[in-house]
């Protein structure tokens, strides 16, 4: 069976005490479940990772929105997957949207970011999906794939068997727009038949693909219900502990 994965990525969003106060919500809350078979990630800014990590006691993981391209040097500002590491995380975000979009991050840096969160014994949370001119156009799934072809597919079977997919319909993000849970299905299989080609069947079927476009608590059923959705990760819905918990309940 493949892991049931809510992760709420935060963002840039919450002071160290607020984030701390939050974790601390939501921790009480998972606790408080019965029977949870889902992983729950929370992805708080770099300086609360390591508060966080202390904070949190019911099996939580955490993991860092990003890191560098780089290991270890004269790079002022940025984090390496080694210093991610060192703070207790065991994920890291790889190629959200934000970070293509406003940072023109390709595919090739992307793959660099990868190995080294491999490398490190970190788990990558590697994120694609097409914007709204791609969507319109229907290149959606050209897009989808050059991004998994051009990120994921020089990784051997047994680093790409450890990572996490999550598909955010960046058309559906903040625009008005909705992707339905048929257009979600219908992506996720996608990305799933075409690691099938590369890695073969077992190895697709045992991927986790998470769904990232305005997942709520009123629309989480619905989408997880659904045969290739494996999760979501999740934005907006993360800075609410008991909106976050809806979601997880979601399955």
């Amino acid at each position: 069976m493949r892991q049931k994965i809510v992760a709420g990525n935060w963002k840039m969003n919450k002071t160290l005490q607020e984030g701390v106060q939050l974790a601390i919500e939501v921790d009480k809350l998972v606790a408080a479940l019965k029977n949870n078979d889902v992983k729950v990630i929370i992805a708080p800014p770099f300086i609360h990772l390591t508060e966080v990590k202390k904070t949190v006691k019911s099996g939580i993981s955490i993991a860092a929105q990003n890191c560098a391209s780089e290991d270890s040097g004269a790079y002022t500002g940025e984090v390496s997957a080694t210093m991610v590491k060192s703070t207790g995380a065991e994920y890291v975000i790889i190629g959200h949207s934000e970070r293509r979009q406003y940072y023109n991050e390709g595919n090739k840096l992307l793959f660099k970011k990868t190995q080294l969160a491999l490398t490190n014994g970190l788990i990558p949370i590697f994120c694609i999906g097409e914007v709204l001119a791609e969507r319109e156009l229907n290149k959606h799934f050209e897009v989808v794939k050059s991004q998994i072809v051009e990120g994921l597919f020089d990784l051997s079977v047994d680093d790409f068997k450890k990572v996490v997919v999550a598909y955010e319909p960046v058309w559906a993000i903040g625009t008005g727009k909705t992707a339905s849970s048929d257009q979600a299905q219908e992506i996720h299989k996608f990305i799933r038949d075409t690691i099938a080609t590369k890695y073969g069947q077992a190895v697709a079927d045992g991927i986790s693909i998470l769904y990232g476009g305005s997942c709520k608590p009123s629309n989480a059923k619905e989408l997880f219900a659904k045969p290739d959705v494996d999760g979501g990760l999740i934005g907006g819905a993360a800075l609410v502990a008991s909106d976050f918990i809806g979601i997880v309940t979601g399955f």
